[in-house]
């Protein structure tokens, strides 16, 4: 069979830049495979997907060597058009792809440039629509749908043009684990019933592998370090090499002395065969020797009652009761529009609660303005370009100080005291436009920082992050949280965050709350993870196949087994 993308010693390099970005690809995609591209952040796998759907060198020009044939063609022949004809891509960014004011202008787009007569674009758009489980949502507006509804849309608006190929950029970046299972569901479907090739580009390895993949092609350096199957991958140490997340499955099988096998096929721990395993894991399991330790502290934070609607008689929140103690690490987590991110606002006076109150070391504050909440409670976007609003890095840190009429030596002093904590004190100088997205988000913890908050509030703060910045965040904050005693509440998607680095969470699902607990109670308790849209740990599935009774006390065991490795494993 001759293959539907080629690359033959392929190189690029962009016109800003010295070096290659891409290196000697060799590659061969082959019609209706799906191939799941992986690798650390700045090794060359957006590169690599701009070549497929033809935004190199149409929209990013630069120097190329060797071939790429899609389809038999040269896509300089094509041009960026033709190439939408053959390769359909859904970005990260769903927001950025919506044109319609509605979901059904939105996915007919194409066809109305096409000039289709509007009976077939009815069908058509219709047809879609049911195939990717949006029919529902026609005359809604795209913008106001959840995560998971938005990929839905943009997936349909790229498919109605019978695309060869479907090109999926971080699917599962913005989404809660459970519509990210859907996500991976839906590709499936799609490649079983159209034979479309799909080529997806994920962080999130073992949510991406959650369905079958034919390959998985690893990239680092701007090289292929790697194009071989789930089950030889997971079974060797390349991921840990290049700095990628293993399934957590994976890692407590390795930690427990095993030696993972491809013939057991790891890819799914569902269907793996774990019986060459059993008894090293119960022995690892056994010989556990942490001790929890209880650290009550004095609550800094409490919310009481809570109840709030943008409109009346539509609560987005109804009930919410918590406590936070002063020093902890808590996540709070739930589906995408359940309420979490209204919360943090609700917090930091952006909106005002219709019942209920917000303590803040016994105090009442609701007469507080958003300055004096300002001053104690610090919220960090998940975006961290929505924040920045000076063009160099010191100005930026440095701008909430300004504001308040701070002398401009202890400016200087607080600024540069803050920097040197967030490992920014060497790019003083640079402008923000200068830095990875990874040091953009440490900027604008910075700029909260340098306000001596007693509380930290951060949203989403590792996504899109691959698992080597992943893991500097989230080691950074720990150091902050331990050594500033600075309280960090954190809305999060990541279930391996939630269970290594914070010791209570919040579930908030459908505007109440329905439990605050260990992680990792939480997440190996079915009733709950269903109705929070999370996702139950693959280590309460390693823990029931190698008949320990207590899967809970298991994943916990595993938690503080990581936190005594130090995440190194």
């Amino acid at each position: 069979m001759k293959p539907i993308i080629e690359f033959k010693d392929f190189s690029f390099k962009y016109r800003s830049q010295v070096e290659p970005t891409l290196r000697d690809i060799n590659l061969a995609i082959y019609p209706g495979e799906k191939v799941l591209i992986i690798g650390p952040s700045g090794s060359g796998k957006s590169t690599l997907a701009n070549c497929l759907n033809g935004l190199v060198p149409f929209s990013y020009p630069g120097d190329i060597t060797g071939t790429l044939e899609i389809d038999g063609v040269n896509p300089k022949k094509l041009g960026i058009f033709g190439m939408s004809k053959k390769v359909g891509t859904v970005l990260q960014d769903t927001d950025g792809q919506f044109i319609g004011l509605t979901v059904a202008e939105d996915i007919a787009f194409v066809l109305e440039n096409d000039q289709v007569p509007q009976d077939k674009m009815f069908d058509k758009v219709g047809e879609i629509a049911e195939l990717v489980d949006v029919a529902t949502l026609l005359h809604h507006a795209p913008t106001a749908l959840s995560g998971g509804q938005k990929q839905r849309v943009s997936m349909a608006g790229v498919m109605i043009d019978d695309v060869d190929i479907l090109l999926f950029d971080e699917p599962l970046a913005n989404l809660d684990p459970a519509t990210g299972k859907r996500a991976i569901d839906l590709i499936d479907r799609i490649q079983k019933q159209k034979n479309t090739t799909i080529v997806i580009i994920e962080h999130r390895l073992e949510d991406a592998l959650y369905r079958d993949i034919d390959r998985v092609v690893v990239v680092g350096d701007g090289r292929i370090v790697a194009d071989t199957t789930p089950d030889k991958l997971l079974a060797g140490s390349l991921l840990k090499e290049q700095g990628i997340r293993e399934p957590l499955y994976i890692t407590a099988l390795k930690y427990a002395g095993c030696e993972v096998t491809p013939e057991s096929h790891p890819q799914h721990i569902s269907s793996m065969n774990l019986q060459p395993y059993v008894d090293k894991v119960q022995r690892w399991y056994r010989e556990k020797t942490f001790q929890k330790v209880e650290n009550r502290q004095e609550a800094i934070l409490e919310v009481k009652h809570l109840s709030f609607g943008y409109e009346d008689g539509d609560p987005v929140l109804k009930n919410i009761h918590f406590t936070v103690q002063k020093g902890e690490m808590i996540s709070i987590v739930g589906k995408n529009g359940a309420g979490k991110t209204t919360l943090s606002n609700l917090i930091c006076g952006f909106a005002k609660p219709n019942e209920g109150s917000i303590s803040f070391h016994g105090e009442d504050i609701a007469d507080w303005s958003i300055k004096e909440r300002g001053e104690k409670i610090g919220l960090v976007m998940q975006n961290p370009n929505q924040m920045i609003s000076k063009p160099m890095i010191f100005e930026e840190v440095a701008l909430g100080l300004a504001v308040r009429g701070v002398s401009e030596d202890e400016i200087n002093e607080r600024v540069n005291a803050t920097l040197k904590i967030c490992g920014l004190y060497p790019f003083r100088n640079w402008p923000v436009s200068a830095l990875s997205f990874g040091q953009k988000k440490r900027v604008t913890i910075a700029s909260i920082l340098v306000m001596n908050p007693e509380v930290l509030i951060l949203d989403e703060p590792t996504a899109g992050q691959d698992y080597r910045h992943y893991t500097e965040i989230m080691e950074f904050l720990k150091e902050i949280n331990r050594d500033y005693g600075i309280t960090i509440v954190m809305i999060t998607h990541d279930m391996h965050l939630m269970l290594e680095y914070t010791d209570r969470t919040i579930v908030i699902a459908d505007g109440e709350m329905l439990a605050i607990d260990e992680p990792a109670r939480i997440l190996t308790n079915k009733q709950i993870t269903d109705k929070a849209y999370l996702k139950r740990t693959s280590l309460y599935d390693l823990a029931i196949a190698c008949e320990i009774p207590d899967a809970t006390a298991f994943a916990a065991y595993f938690i503080d087994y990581e936190r005594a490795m130090g995440g190194e494993g």
